[in-house]
């Protein structure tokens, strides 16, 4: 159970906001607007040795506010290469850049979903371009209450696919990547308990596998141990205290720490 630091970047900015508040016209609710710029955070993650840490690029490629998001990223990368991921607008033409400017892995979805349905078409094109081992897969997901099922999102969260999120394609993506990295996007930003029911799936299935979403305490991450089975990674961005939150990120640091040793 590693813990995988974040560095997300919204116009410009190192931000935390609410999953699911994106909007393609740059608009979403806000928790935490940092000073600092990518740099900071990469030296800092650096320092404390945090490899597989992501950076998630939030506004719409091809807009001014993405070319602001990749002047954060490429900074973060600058500070910290080979230590970082990347995501947000990355695809099978773009995907070897990220890599050169010093990302271990890209990370990817709405590439591989058209009209809600996989094409796995894209899926070849992408492995095919830096190879699956520098593939990163998020499936992130929100809750259908009236089928009681979870399904994966596309487009900064905005847009339900219709791939439900199961250990069927959980199976299914892991043979065009080397890691899953699942926000549970309901809970995103709100600082109110994990969403077990994803948890105990990602930790049902072997696989490395990333948990983002809704993790406010200590507790939360016992919880998360336990149904991870200790193997589910984890990341954590408006609660800790580095964004504004009150879980001090030192501390976690250490809790992961224990965890592995």
């Amino acid at each position: 159970m590693r813990f995988r630091p974040c560095i997300d970047i919204h116009g410009g900015s190192v931000k935390q906001i609410v999953g699911g508040s994106l909007r393609d016209g740059g608009m979403a609710k806000e928790n935490f607007v940092s000073k600092m710029c990518g740099a900071y955070y990469g030296e800092l993650y650096k320092s404390f040795d945090l490899s597989g840490g992501h950076i998630i690029l939030l506004d719409p490629a091809g807009t001014p506010e993405y070319e602001k998001d990749c002047e954060q990223a490429r900074s973060a990368l600058e500070a910290y290469p080979g230590g970082l991921q990347i995501g947000g607008g990355i695809n099978a033409e773009n995907a070897a850049m990220f890599l050169d400017m010093g990302a271990t892995h890209v990370i990817v979805t709405s590439y591989v979903f058209k009209g809600g349905r996989v094409i796995e078409e894209n899926l070849k094109r992408l492995v095919q371009a830096v190879g699956r081992e520098h593939i990163v897969l998020d499936l992130s997901c929100r809750y259908r209450a009236q089928e009681g099922r979870y399904y994966i999102v596309t487009d900064r969260w905005q847009r339900f696919t219709e791939t439900e999120l199961s250990a069927e394609t959980l199976a299914y993506f892991s043979e065009f990547c080397s890691e899953l990295l699942v926000h549970a996007v309901d809970v995103e930003g709100r600082q109110c308990g994990i969403e077990a029911a994803v948890a105990k799936m990602l930790g049902d299935f072997v696989f490395p596998s990333t948990y983002a979403g809704g993790i406010s305490s200590f507790e939360d991450l016992d919880t998360l141990y336990e149904l991870g089975r200790g193997r589910v990674d984890f990341t954590i961005g408006s609660a800790l205290d580095i964004f504004g939150g009150t879980m001090p990120f030192e501390k976690v640091v250490g809790y992961a720490e224990e965890k592995n040793a």
